[in-house]
């Protein structure tokens, strides 16, 4: 079966790439196989993650590079040799361009911890977008797998998944609970729906 190439950016740990993996691996994205790591950081932990998994990674450090246009350049160049159809940003930390998101029209995916529009767009992300929900007082929070677009966390909403927030809740034990119960379950699943409405467009 034809299945849609897939490329994963990072910047951290990588815990949601591993969630990816792990899904992979239990045959949850029949449709798509992760084909390329792009770390944005040469000390991001998801790197051992991929090379643990025998998946081929790149770094493309904006810093090292210099510019946006080298940076995007340098990314766009590893995508096309690896012929990749779909992106993943998974704790991806750099802005993209519109000039480079539009090149992959809904077909590049990012997970954001909140329920879109809440705590989101320039600024929200990592334990910032858990600090303003404690600090709101929300009840229920969650994540949201959305297409990117050149507005942060702009684009069209794929998947979201509530969340409680409990009494006594820090930052770091709430964004634990977002992963586990959100994040992790709703990237492979938006994922997959991806490469499998990419493939059957290609069947057809």
């Amino acid at each position: 079966m034809l299945k849609a190439r897939v490329a994963v950016f990072v910047s951290g740990g990588g815990t949601n790439l591993q969630a990816l993996l792990d899904a992979q691996a239990a045959g949850k994205i029949p449709s798509g196989e992760i084909v390329l790591v792009v770390s944005s950081s040469p000390a991001a932990y998801a790197l051992t993650r991929a090379e643990k998994a025998g998946v081929p990674a790149v770094v493309c450090s904006r810093k090292e590079l210099g510019s946006q246009e080298a940076f995007e350049a340098a990314i766009l160049e590893k995508l096309e040799a690896y012929e990749i159809d779909i992106i993943v940003l998974a704790g991806f930390m750099s802005i993209l361009s519109r000039d480079f998101t539009d090149r992959y029209p809904e077909r590049m995916l990012n997970v954001h911890p909140s329920l879109i529009p809440a705590f989101c767009g320039q600024g929200y992300y990592g334990l910032r977008v858990h600090e303003a929900a404690l600090a709101r007082g929300v009840k229920v929070t969650g994540a949201t797998v959305h297409f990117v677009n050149e507005i942060p966390d702009g684009g069209r909403i794929l998947l979201q998944k509530a969340v409680p927030v409990q009494d006594g809740d820090t930052p770091e034990v709430l964004q634990r609970r977002v992963m586990e119960q959100a994040e992790w379950i709703l990237l492979p699943q938006a994922t997959e729906l991806v490469c499998a409405q990419l493939v059957k467009g290609e069947n057809q």
